[in-house]
Formats: C-alpha cells, sequence, structure tokens
C-alpha cells in the first residue's frame, strides 16, 4: 500500500515539475564568428564571451513577462566567409532565434545583416567595424564598438602627429573590414599632413608578401599600415624583418590580437606596432574589465584575445532589453533596445539613431616583450 502511495506521490511530482517547466520559456540567442580557418582563435574568443553570459543568465534565473528564461546558445561558425555567413544567417532564422550576436567581419555581418532584417530578427555585432553596415537602414542592426572612420582616422592621425611618419605605405587585404580601414587611415594620414608613398593590395588568406613589400622597400617608408587580420598581419611582420624593412607597422582592431606575437615568430621589435581596439575602459571602469578577464580566464583557461567582453556586453544587453520590454519577442524588444542605456563591462552602451554606439572609445596598444601595452584610451 505504502509502495502505491509513493508511486502516487511521485507521479504528482513529476506532474507539477512539468507544469512549472512549461512555464519557462526557451529563448534562442544566436552567435556567429569563425570558429575555423586562420581567425579561429578570434572567433572561438568571441564565442566563450557569449557562452559566459549566456551561463550567467541562466544562473541569475532572469524573468521575462512573468515566466523564467532558459537561455540557450546557438553557435554557428562562418569561418570569415561571406557566403557561409549567408548561410548560417538563414539557418539561424530558420532556428526562430529570438536575437543574433555577431558576426565578428564586417565581410560576413554586411550580408547577413539583410537576412536577418527581412525576417526582423535584432543583430547586434560585437566587432564588425565598417560603416556600411549601419548605413543600409535596417532597425535590427546595431553595434557596441566604434566604426572605422573613428578607428581609421585615430590610427592616420597617430601615424603623422605622433610616430611623425613623413613617408607611410599601405596594404590591405580587400575585405570589407580591412578595405575600409585602411581608407580611412589613408584619409586622416592626407588631412593631417602626412603622405602616402605606396599602396598595395594582398588577400585574407596570403602568405607570402615578397613583392609587394619589395616595392614598399624602395619607398623607405617611416611606417607601414596592414588593413586585415592578425592571422596575415604576423607573417607580413615577419618577412618585413627579413627584407630589412625597420617601419613601424600599424593596424586596426583586427592585428591586436595576444596571438600576434606568436604570429610574427619573435620577430617584433619592442614598441615596433602600433594597433587600436574598437572600445576601451579606464578610470573605476578598469577594475570591472580586470574582473572579467580573470572570470573568463578562470572558465575557459584562456586569455581575452580582443572581442569576447564586447560580445559578453552585447548578449548581456539584447537579454536586459527583452526583460524591459517583457517578451523576447524582436518586434516587441527591439524598440526598447533602441532606446536603451546599460551600463556593461566595456562601458555604458547606448545608441544613436543608425544603431552605433554612442561616444564609442578606442584604445591604442603597442607590444613589449610580446605582450600588449596600452598607450591610451580615446574618445
Amino acid at each position: 500500500m505504502q509502495v502505491k502511495f509513493n508511486a502516487v506521490v511521485a507521479a504528482a511530482a513529476l506532474l507539477t515539475a512539468g507544469a512549472a517547466s512549461a512555464q519557462d520559456m526557451v529563448v534562442k540567442i544566436g552567435h556567429v564568428g569563425p570558429t575555423s580557418g586562420g581567425i579561429a582563435h578570434l572567433g572561438k574568443d568571441n564565442e566563450m564571451g557569449a557562452r559566459m553570459a549566456i551561463d550567467e543568465l541562466n544562473a541569475k534565473g532572469v524573468t521575462i513577462g512573468g515566466k523564467k528564461a532558459k537561455f540557450e546558445l546557438l553557435a554557428e561558425d562562418d569561418a570569415g566567409d561571406p557566403k557561409q555567413g549567408t548561410a548560417v544567417a538563414q539557418k539561424l532564422v530558420d532556428s526562430k532565434v529570438n536575437g543574433v550576436i555577431g558576426h565578428l567581419n564586417s565581410g560576413t555581418t554586411i550580408p547577413a545583416s539583410k537576412i536577418y532584417s527581412d525576417a526582423g530578427i535584432a543583430q547586434i555585432s560585437p566587432s564588425a567595424t565598417n560603416p556600411k553596415y549601419t548605413r543600409n537602414g535596417y532597425k535590427t542592426a546595431f553595434r557596441v564598438v566604434a566604426d572605422d572612420v573613428h578607428l581609421g582616422g585615430t590610427l592616420g592621425r597617430y601615424a603623422v602627429k605622433e610616430l611623425k611618419g613623413k613617408s607611410i605605405a599601405v596594404i590591405d587585404d580587400r575585405t570589407a573590414y580591412g578595405q575600409g580601414v585602411a581608407e580611412e587611415f589613408s584619409k586622416a594620414v592626407k588631412a593631417s599632413g602626412g603622405t602616402i608613398a605606396e599602396q598595395q593590395f594582398t588577400n585574407d588568406k596570403a602568405t607570402d608578401f615578397t613583392a609587394i613589400l619589395t616595392a614598399i622597400k624602395a619607398k623607405n617608408p617611416d611606417v607601414v599600415f596592414y588593413g586585415g587580420m592578425d592571422a596575415v598581419a604576423g607573417p607580413m611582420i615577419r618577412q618585413m624583418k627579413q627584407l630589412g624593412i625597420n617601419a613601424k607597422f600599424m593596424g586596426g582592431d583586427g592585428i591586436c590580437s595576444g596571438e600576434l606575437p606568436k604570429l610574427a615568430a619573435g620577430s617584433m621589435a619592442d614598441s615596433q606596432v602600433v594597433c587600436a581596439e574598437a572600445g576601451g575602459v579606464e578610470g573605476e571602469q578598469k577594475a570591472g574589465m580586470d574582473k572579467f578577464k580573470a572570470d573568463f580566464k578562470k572558465k575557459f583557461n584562456a586569455d581575452v584575445q580582443i572581442y569576447a567582453p564586447y560580445v559578453y556586453d552585447a548578449t548581456m544587453v539584447m537579454a536586459d532589453a527583452m526583460v524591459k520590454a517583457g517578451s523576447a519577442d524582436p518586434a516587441k524588444y527591439l524598440p526598447v533596445l533602441a532606446k536603451t542605456t546599460y551600463k556593461g563591462v566595456t562601458g555604458t552602451i547606448t545608441f544613436d539613431e543608425k544603431g552605433d554606439i554612442k561616444n564609442g572609445a578606442l584604445t591604442l596598444f603597442t607590444y613589449k616583450g610580446g605582450k600588449r601595452e596600452q598607450i591610451a584610451v580615446v574618445r
């Protein structure tokens, strides 16, 4: 009799648990980055930032519209390729995600943004800096870092005014990101009274730069700027040393990673490289960033490369908009997201009418002893 009673109690408990879980809501957050290929270390860094946020949201027991939300991360690899980027974007739309964090590269973010816009799904990029991303008029597109106008412009002025560059060579990898940041850099150099002595092009898969570097060496440049990613910049720096080019080497956030010294195989001289990361904190905010990096290291046994804190904040600001709107339906929380003010690890996040972050910071770095060293935070 007791056995029968226990069985009834157990069944009732299961029914109660089932009823409770039926009241919960599942919130699907898509994340896209290049987790394969030459810059997989950056894509994985981004994905870990998203996973850290999702795990924290679930640990907190966030409630949206009176229902406990269970956040799920749907992570996709676009390999930094625009075609693969649009394919996985459509896959996430078909999976009925509530929002997307990504993509990493401008070249994949821009074409994917139309797919998300057509589906009415919010997209926050933590790292795409090409201005075109937020110039298409899509009400679904946001970013939490400054764009190339600020990034390339600041580097161009720094090259002339601080590094005293009189003869400057520019190389880009012909991607949306690389070409965009190189163009803004060149504009700022000229506006600051500098001269672009040589312009060369490569691609994001190249490994041999002998021909373009030989042409650059003939101009005896003070500064070489590269618009592209660290996987190409590292070997380029190594080959510059082999050819006896002693110029300063500059680049945007794509080269500004912890992996760059390894990719350059020990050929970087102290303070030779100056790069900029689209973002940055100072003062009291620095303690929060330091804690994030320590927690990240403890959780994943890996150091932050570049963008993980921005991915984390992008995920958190999206979830915060859902909570404030009382709904995970993009049609309902998008208007809230567009007007939000959120204090994150990377600073205060609020968007302008285009979806760009307001007052986006920029951090200049160099490398000494194989480690990144902050020069300044610029707004």
